[in-house]
């Protein structure tokens, strides 16, 4: 049994079903989807067999589906030994982490330096202990992958893994250097607030320029009941553009709206407050 501290327990029936294991490494992976932790436990336990122990939304929250001694099914080869972590992306999983992301990935492998006493090393092999990240092997996944995306493998190997050492061996935290312009792969995740609907919920979103898509998902609706949003675009000068527009979702669901040209889009939850609903905005 394994749990770890700081993570949100949201176990899946193969908790109690898989095969234990003794964990030698860490693997990041991207989801290729704007989900919350919840949606991604959501679609382990009912969509998909290929599980990770662990799923990381935008926001830096950590929940955990199995314990880190159960074998999850998401490595291939490698499932025998690792311990996994899907990470919220957009669709195409070409953008970096967000610093909440980076800064909970960092900690976690602390944690299993400390909890199962991973080397502080990059895995050399497909079978050696340490860290590493879904494509760096073969055997780590069946017929090849691209997953997590250049930008992560970048920040994994530039600051991710040597945070994990600095910190490891009793070093304070650092914070990331920020980006020093906007990326066309740039996504902009943001959660509505729960707990409200209404003016209160809404956030508004500017697109600086053409080629932007809109994404929404609901992640968790009452069963049987649907979530209703509505949709404002304004042009620069706050003149409509498309004003009133209202979707309706079910849970799981998801949409896309094209922003076609500079504008700002205000997204509003109308009912449902207690609902996961992610907006966000990713490159075309």
């Amino acid at each position: 049994m394994t749990w770890c501290p700081f993570a949100i327990r949201w176990p899946i029936p193969e908790d109690k079903t898989q095969a234990t294991i003794n964990p030698t490494q860490f693997i990041l992976h991207s989801i290729a989807a704007p989900w919350t932790g919840v949606r991604i436990g959501e679609y382990w336990r009912d969509s998909t067999n290929l599980e990770s122990q662990m799923g990381l939304g935008y926001d830096g929250s950590l929940y955990q589906y199995l314990r880190t001694t159960v074998r999850a099914d998401a490595n291939y080869k490698a499932n025998v030994q690792a311990v996994s972590m899907e990470t919220a992306s957009n669709l195409q999983h070409t953008d970096p982490w967000t610093p909440e992301q980076l800064e909970t990935i960092i900690r976690f492998g602390v944690w299993m330096h400390e909890e199962h006493a991973l080397p502080l090393r990059i895995c050399r092999t497909w079978d050696d202990p340490g860290y590493g990240y879904h494509r760096m092997f073969p055997e780590w996944s069946v017929g090849g992958t691209a997953c997590p995306g250049d930008a992560r493998v970048k920040q994994f190997r530039e600051y991710v893994f040597p945070e994990i050492v600095r910190r490891a061996q009793g070093g304070g935290p650092a914070k990331p250097e920020e980006p020093k312009e906007k990326k066309e792969d740039e996504i902009v995740p943001i959660m509505l607030e729960k707990g409200k609907t209404g003016d209160d919920s809404a956030v508004t979103l500017p697109v600086d320029f053409e080629g932007w898509r809109l994404i929404v998902s609901a992640n968790y609706v009452p069963p049987g009941e649907k979530v209703k949003l509505r949709f404002d675009i304004t042009n620069p000068n706050g003149s409509p553009r498309d004003i009133n527009r209202i979707w309706e979702f079910v849970n799981m669901q998801w949409g896309f709206l094209d922003i076609d040209g500079p504008a700002s889009v205000a997204v509003q939850r109308l009912s449902h407050p207690d609902s996961h609903v992610s907006v966000s905005l990713v490159r075309r």
